[in-house]
């Protein structure tokens, strides 16, 4: 009896503890879930062709244990996350990019949407809003070029406009009775914001006017200021632009702190993409042994990014037979890796700075069969 008892002391200990670790498990509310994804890397970063956010939304509500990384979502990919009991599957690229006619088990990627749906996992993605993010894809591939400082090639806007408004006016009222007048009627047209100040011109006092106003407003301004062409005549009007983003932005353009090899730059990159083989155009009268300072380098399909910018090197995923020939026949070396093999390795830093930035709130897990449909051989 008193053997029994003791065999029975451990049982229930590991009772305790089981029922501990599944009450004391960590989780976020979906919409809370995707307002943190949010804010470590804006949507409105995103190019405006693209298809990112949230693409696949279980009914609510839903709570998110665990969020699964992946660059490609196949169905091979799927069925590993379902096995991994994914309650989110966070897939760089969007595996939903043209509308869908119809959700049926023809095609793969409307299978996809079902065994998402059939199991209550959703689906984000966040594509070119992490190329332009500061702390994004970019960014990492940069990484594996050594020691250099480095700007996007095509900096990104902030999403609204520093004041109200698109389009700034500016005239000058010389007589009192006058301003009265125009400050009355610009101030009923809707969508304008009026400051006014004193103001010095050809030795007389003047108040200038300056508007804030939408494209809409600038027409009924310009409409009422028409009318007086002594108004009209010291109008000037301008078109806001959105503020541009620091660090943020498509590409990047980087300058090696010392320059190297190309044959020291390829064993640099072949060893952060963890890459045997990679490939090369040299540019015209280039060799192994030609210097590489200045690197241009866009991740996945970089053509339209790399465009005309002036380099030593362009790294990228892949770009078409006729822009290798263009930048190599300028003396540009040219890199080209597969397109996803640029991007891959992000998901690693990926899942180290979301735990941080999600404060360890839900397990986040790296797919073990996401990888580059092409390989050499």
């Amino acid at each position: 009896m008193l053997s029994s008892c003791v065999r029975l002391v451990p049982a229930t200990v590991r009772l305790v503890q089981s029922s501990i670790c599944i009450t004391s498990r960590s989780f976020m509310d979906l919409k809370a879930l995707l307002s943190s994804l949010n804010d470590f890397a804006s949507l409105s970063f995103a190019e405006s062709w693209d298809n990112v956010g949230l693409l696949v939304e279980p009914s609510p509500p839903h709570t998110v244990n665990i969020l699964f990384l992946t660059n490609d979502l196949t169905e091979e990919v799927m069925e590993e996350a379902l096995q991994k009991k994914a309650d989110l599957i966070l897939s760089y690229h969007p595996p939903i990019f043209r509308p869908l006619k119809q959700i049926t088990w023809k095609s793969w990627k409307e299978r996809l949407v079902i065994r998402a749906l059939e199991n209550r996992v959703g689906i984000y993605s966040p594509h070119t809003a992490y190329d332009a993010a500061p702390q994004g894809v970019n960014n990492w591939l940069a990484k594996g070029l050594g020691a250099c400082t480095s700007s996007p090639i095509h900096p990104s806007k902030a999403p609204n406009y520093p004041t109200e408004g698109t389009h700034r006016i500016e005239f000058s009222v010389n007589h009192t009775q006058d301003l009265e007048k125009v400050m009355s009627v610009v101030k009923g047209i809707g969508d304008v914001s009026v400051t006014s100040f004193s103001a010095r011109i050809d030795n007389e006092e003047q108040t200038r006017i300056s508007l804030n106003c939408t494209q809409k407003a600038l027409m009924q301004v310009v409409a009422f200021l028409s009318q007086n062409r002594q108004l009209y005549q010291k109008t000037e009007i301008l078109s806001l632009e959105k503020p541009l983003l620091l660090q943020t932005g498509m590409g990047r353009l980087c300058t090696l702190d010392e320059s190297v090899s190309l044959a020291t730059m390829i064993e640099r990159i072949k060893r952060h993409l963890k890459l045997s083989h990679l490939r090369l155009a040299l540019g015209v009268g280039r060799t192994l042994e030609s210097e590489i300072k200045v690197v241009a380098l866009c991740a996945g399909s970089g053509s339209s990014v790399l465009q005309g910018v002036e380099a030593d090197l362009y790294l990228t995923g892949e770009m078409s037979h006729h822009d290798v020939l263009h930048a190599t026949s300028q003396g540009i070396n040219v890199i080209l890796c597969e397109h996803s093999n640029t991007e891959r390795g992000f998901l690693s830093d990926l899942q180290d700075m979301l735990r941080v930035h999600l404060e360890n709130k839900v397990d986040i897990i790296l797919s073990e069969t996401d990888r580059d449909p092409l390989c050499v051989v």
